[in-house]
């Protein structure tokens, strides 16, 4: 009996340590921005500056970048307002949508499309789980 109620004690206070853990490790609204800037970054300037349009006989791609390089903090300020955070203490799940109307309200919204991103925050890890194209 003496042994059952040692080894009930050891599995609770694991488990309470575990949650314990995952309490002080669900990651904040700002680590969150910092890690959706890096990735949005990443993704302009492998995926859209190579494609920019050449003006002049000149390509725009290294402009691209340096554009998307001095505007960091303008990447964060829009994650930030257009992103909201649900916070369940052991974990939190974070829901992004980017829209051109976010930058500028007048420009009409059918001409690009908007993106919606979810996002699982937890250990101080983030697992994108959702991307979507509206």
């Amino acid at each position: 009996m003496k042994s059952w109620n040692l080894s009930q004690s050891l599995g609770s206070a694991m488990i309470a340590g575990i949650l314990l853990s995952l309490a002080i490790s669900n990651p904040s609204q700002s680590e969150y921005e910092e890690y959706a800037t890096d990735q949005l970054t990443e993704y302009l300037q492998h995926n859209v500056c190579p494609q920019a349009p050449k003006l002049w006989g000149r390509s725009l791609k290294r402009e691209c970048k340096r554009l998307v390089d001095s505007n960091q903090s303008e990447i964060q300020d829009l994650i930030s307002q257009s992103t909201e955070r649900y916070n369940f203490v052991l974990f939190s799940i974070y829901k992004t949508e980017l829209s051109i109307t976010k930058v500028s309200p007048f420009f009409p919204s059918n001409l690009l499309p908007s993106y919606h991103f979810g996002t699982l925050g937890i250990g101080h890890k983030f697992y994108i789980y959702q991307t979507e194209q509206r």
